[in-house]
């Protein structure tokens, strides 16, 4: 009997031991809230908890929340999933009772894509009011074109002035235009990296050789007024590059031989090392290049135009715990080029920095910030030639040194589910110089110092808000005020009097306010509707108010009275989706009014010469419609296709006998007709095969529409196989029917690339996978 009580005391103290421990164990909470990257919560998202053996799911509230109770671990981790999004995998540790997460899902760029550009906020595409185009880093890896710049030709509506490219024309002919907007070398969109303006702080145009294309992720351009967001650079929209994160060792190498002896090379490695990530790219390039009159107007004077050069970027960042993150930037850049005659040279170098914060602060809160500044130095030679093309006269040496120094905040809060607020500015200020010497009939007669400083300030706000997930409403507003002050120009005489000697021009002060109201109406999962209405300007740039140029016998004089263009727009579209997003169409009209645009506006026209002088001319037009489509037929299958009409008028004119003779023609440099398609096989474990096709239209290359460009349609071809884990040879071909079409007529032609191919080897680590 005293064995049997033995035995249940003895079980009894075995089972209390198991029991009582657990009475008194402390256990953990866990609870969170999920949001999209604009800080709009996201309902009904897939909660899974791990945390030792145990497994729990739940859904997320109305108001984004979640909650798991009664954990018996102190840590783990958590995975959230969502339709449109990417699901990500966060670890959580409880220092003490209830640990509590902030977790912001991207949109998934496989499905459900992002774009930054158009609110200055990533959101997805199908929810962007607006014409966007977003090319992912499979788009870009897979065109046959070599440079940036040529790559972007195949979104419709993008062209640079004088159909020029960044593989040999001077690098003042390379702004950008959309929807119709520019007739001059400053570019009428703004083109960012990360953030931060590429444009150049002297002329508004860009160097696209500064990106090396190694560490492109994806690029986005944003058609249409964006000075509510951006300011004065961003009249005609935005294009964004976005370039890599490093998660871990990796590494992208490109290096390609073609003719016109053109050896290219651009890599691109970063790593992580704890909370640092560190990613260096470079850009090596050298052409030969062709010569570019015709060979029936050649003279002994015409030689290839060419170009090489170098760039460098790097990037050092720290992560600042689970939701921030803190970089380093500096980019170098050195460039030379031959632009046809013995005596026409150029060359750029640019040094550039910066330091941005991205920050999630709480649960509703986040915070952008950048500071950055550049100095370069760009040196240019101009001759005159003579009507045989046998001799050729400098005529002007020209030293443009220019720095920057410029920064921007954004801060993002969210009110709710549906609505966000968006509140930041921006502050910039550019020093430039033209230092010319002059020559006539190779004497040199004077020396001319002309330049000037601008500072400029704007403040901007934004309300993004969502009704019943049907309506996407975002309403925008930006004051910009900038000066230009200590504008002068000082000549000092040789053989030829200076008249007058020194000119000082008055300081000038202006103000604008931009407004945009964005609508996006979903009628069904598959079909939505959008409209635009819109206000935005761009401020004349140094180089136009101070900085005159020659292209060939064509002259062009700068305007120290120039004033600020001025853009009225709408627009209004359709997006179509189907097939689980197999299959993708966009179609826009857009409208926009002109006020005071910046033209050349043809003065004098001698045989000799053609001098022409930047003027506000008054008023012009575009309108037009935009179509883009992506039909998705199998994975590894893709065909996708763009449309853009733009009718580009002059409508009014300022009281003068040059500009009344404009009225009813076109602007110039701007084709009515572009026409761009792709077909693509792409299996990364096998083969790559891409077929692009791009007809332009006929343009004007002159105020006057006395000088056309004839319309060209272009294919190029890219062939790739894949000979091991990560490496890929391929060959492209750009130009592949060798079509001989017009970039220029000043007046005498001068002619885009001829058929340009090259083979190479590509590699990447970790390796894309299907």
């Amino acid at each position: 009997m005293k064995s049997v009580f033995s035995t249940k005391v003895i079980r009894a103290g075995i089972l209390l031991l198991f029991i009582v421990p657990s009475l008194f164990a402390q256990t953990s909470r866990l609870k969170g809230t999920v949001r999209d990257t604009t800080g709009a919560v996201i309902a009904r998202a897939s909660v899974t908890l791990h945390s030792g053996a145990v497994v729990a799911d739940t859904k997320t509230d109305d108001r984004g929340r979640f909650s798991f109770a009664s954990i018996s671990e102190a840590s783990g981790t958590v995975t959230v999933q969502a339709t449109g999004f990417t699901a990500i995998t966060q670890s959580w540790n409880a220092a003490s009772a209830t640990a509590e997460l902030q977790l912001i899902l991207q949109p998934s760029r496989v499905n459900e894509q992002i774009v930054v550009s158009a609110a200055r906020a990533g959101i997805r595409l199908s929810d962007a009011p607006g014409s966007n185009v977003l090319l992912s880093q499979r788009d870009v890896s897979s065109t046959p074109a070599l440079t940036i710049d040529d790559m972007l030709r195949q979104v419709p509506g993008f062209s640079l002035f004088r159909r020029s490219g960044s593989r040999t024309s001077n690098p003042t002919s390379q702004g950008v235009s959309l929807r119709g907007l520019s007739a001059s070398g400053s570019s009428r969109a703004l083109v960012l990296e990360d953030g931060i303006p590429l444009l150049d702080p002297f002329g508004g145009w860009v160097q696209w050789d500064r990106i090396p294309r190694a560490e492109l992720s994806d690029v986005e351009v944003f058609r249409g007024g964006a000075s509510n967001l951006y300011g004065s650079d961003a009249m005609g929209g935005v294009v964004q590059f976005i370039t890599r994160e490093p998660h871990g060792p990796a590494l992208s190498l490109e290096t390609s031989f073609g003719n016109e002896r053109t050896p290219d090379l651009s890599v691109w490695t970063g790593t992580t090392a704890g909370k640092w990530d560190f990613g260096i790219a470079a850009d090596l390039f050298h052409t030969d290049g062709y010569i570019l009159v015709p060979l029936g107007q050649r003279g002994v004077v015409d030689t290839a135009a060419n170009s090489q050069h170098a760039a460098l970027d790097f990037n050092v960042a720290h992560q600042l715990g689970s939701n921030g993150r803190v970089f380093l930037r500096g980019n170098l850049f050195d460039e030379s080029r031959n632009n046809g005659t013995p005596a026409q040279t150029n060359d750029t170098h640019i040094g550039q920095g910066a330091v941005g914060l991205d920050k999630q602060i709480g649960s509703s809160d986040s915070l952008t910030a950048r500071v950055y500044g550049d100095v370069q130095s760009y040196n240019q030679n101009f001759s005159s030639i003579a009507s045989s093309r046998a001799t050729e006269s400098l005529t002007d040496i020209q030293h443009v040194p220019a720095q920057e120094l410029g920064g921007a905040t954004l801060w993002t809060h969210a009110l709710n589910k549906s609505n966000t607020l968006l509140a930041g500015a921006d502050l910039l200020e550019v020093i430039g110089a033209s230092d010319e010497a002059l020559f006539t009939s190779g004497t040199h007669t004077q020396n001319k110092v002309s330049g000037g400083r601008q500072r400029t300030l704007g403040l901007f706000g934004e309300d993004i808000f969502r009704i019943d997930q049907k309506w996407t409403i975002i309403l925008g507003m930006r004051f910009d005020r900038w000066s230009n002050f200590d504008g002068n120009t000082v000549c000092t005489a040789f053989s030829r009097k200076c008249s007058p000697a020194i000119s000082i021009f008055p300081d000038r002060t202006y103000t604008a306010l931009s407004p945009r109201l964005s609508v996006l109406r979903s009628l069904t999962k598959n079909v939505s509707l959008t409209a635009s209405g819109y206000r935005a300007f761009r401020a004349p740039t140094l180089n136009e108010l101070y900085r005159s140029f020659r292209q060939g016998n064509t002259l062009t004089l700068s305007n120290p009275a120039l004033r600020s263009e001025q853009l009225t727009g709408g627009e209004a579209g359709v997006n179509i989706s189907g097939f689980n997003r197999k299959l993708e169409l966009r179609s826009t009209f857009f409208w926009s009014d002109i006020v005071d645009p910046d033209e050349n506006v043809t003065l004098t026209i001698t045989p000799s010469l053609i001098t022409r002088e930047r003027q506000n001319l008054g008023r012009t037009r575009s309108r037009g419609v935009e179509l883009d489509g992506v039909v998705r037929l199998t994975q590894d299958i893709q065909v996708s296709a763009g449309f853009d009409f733009t009718d580009a008028t002059v409508i009014n004119y300022t009281p003068n006998a040059q500009n009344a003779s404009l009225l009813g023609l076109d602007v110039p440099q701007i084709p009515r007709h572009q026409f761009t398609w792709e077909a693509r096989y792409w299996n990364p474990s096998r083969l790559l095969l891409s077929l692009q096709g791009r007809f332009v239209g006929t343009q004007y290359d002159d105020d006057q529409n006395t000088l056309p460009l004839d319309r060209f349609y272009a294919m190029d071809l890219m062939v790739g196989r894949s000979i091991t884990h990560g490496m890929q040879a391929f060959a492209a071909v750009e130009n592949l029917t060798n079509e001989r079409y017009m970039v220029a007529r000043t007046p005498v032609v001068n002619l885009g690339p001829p058929i340009l191919f090259r083979i190479g080897l590509r590699y990447d680590y970790p390796r894309e996978r299907k």
